[in-house]
């Protein structure tokens, strides 16, 4: 008997003290980077930050430009340890005619270093040069950005609803979620890649399909939305979606639930029933 009591008070002290675990757990630093042209940045900025609050245990860090161009650069980057002072990065700025390749290196090294990264929208046409309507072998010069992304886009058609198709309903980042389709929307192209009949890096894994209009071309009217991908020597984690131009689309739940899950398990704090870990849910005022 004496033995089963202690078993037993063992066992509540290790469930006491694994709550008060998840009563302690640190916010996840977040840096939310945006700005540039074409998108309403200036309102998307806090739509996003307070969506993912209201999802996950975060501290969101803003950095944000009024610059309405596609040369904008982002002080914070000017640092090359920028990196070091946050748990995950969602970049979602337009900077499509970036091309210093010493202030690209201090961004693309702090993912080299492990740091995760969350990509939405038009950070999947930022920081390209040389020929980037065709596609890019991983080796290329100017294949940096979309060997961390996982994926090659350069350019999208009108703005008309997406039907989305989640391709992979497994996996934690999207697992219970259901087709739907958008208000209008970029469908952003998919220009090279290998795997399946759509283009992404070999170790880049779709998630998400997108597709407008009638007839199926491949890469164009129907093309990867959403993925993951794995990069470089510490096998940084990555989490992008092309999806997110209009406000209607940002406060849309269902989008938010997707981009929270993937800043989630970017970071290691998603279950396989794509749920926080304890925690990491979003803190009660």
């Amino acid at each position: 008997m004496i033995k089963k009591i202690t078993l037993f008070a063992l066992f509540a002290l290790g469930s006491i003290s694994g709550l008060h675990a998840a009563e302690a757990a640190k916010p996840l630093k977040v840096l939310l980077v945006l700005g540039g042209c074409c998108h309403d940045y200036a309102t998307q900025q806090n739509l996003l930050a307070t969506g993912i609050a209201e999802r996950a245990n975060v501290e969101v860090q803003i950095e944000y430009s009024p610059e309405k161009g596609t040369k904008g650069k982002f002080p914070i980057y000017e640092n090359a340890d920028w990196g070091k002072a946050f748990d995950v990065v969602i970049h979602d700025e337009c900077s499509a005619d970036v091309t210093d390749q010493a202030y690209l290196d201090k961004i693309f090294n702090a993912h080299k270093d492990g740091l995760p990264l969350v990509a939405l929208h038009c950070a999947m046409h930022s920081y390209r040069s040389g020929p980037f309507q065709k596609p890019m072998m991983p080796d290329a010069p100017q294949a940096g950005w979309y060997n961390i992304l996982g994926l090659q886009s350069s350019g999208h058609g009108p703005q008309k609803p997406i039907a989305l198709t989640f391709v992979d309903k497994k996996h934690p980042i999207t697992v219970g979620m259901e087709d739907w389709t958008t208000v209008n929307e970029e469908l952003y192209n998919n220009v090279q890649g290998i795997e399946g009949n759509f283009k992404t890096w070999p170790d880049a894994h779709p998630l998400v399909e997108g597709k407008q209009d009638a007839g199926d071309k491949p890469g164009y009217n129907h093309a990867v939305v959403a993925w993951t991908n794995i990069f470089g020597p510490k096998k940084t984690k990555v989490f992008a979606t092309t999806i997110g131009h209009n406000n209607t689309t940002i406060t849309d739940a269902r989008y938010l639930d997707l981009v929270t899950r993937g800043l989630l398990w970017v970071t290691g704090k998603l279950d396989e029933n794509g749920k926080p870990v304890a925690g990491y849910e979003a803190q009660k005022k």
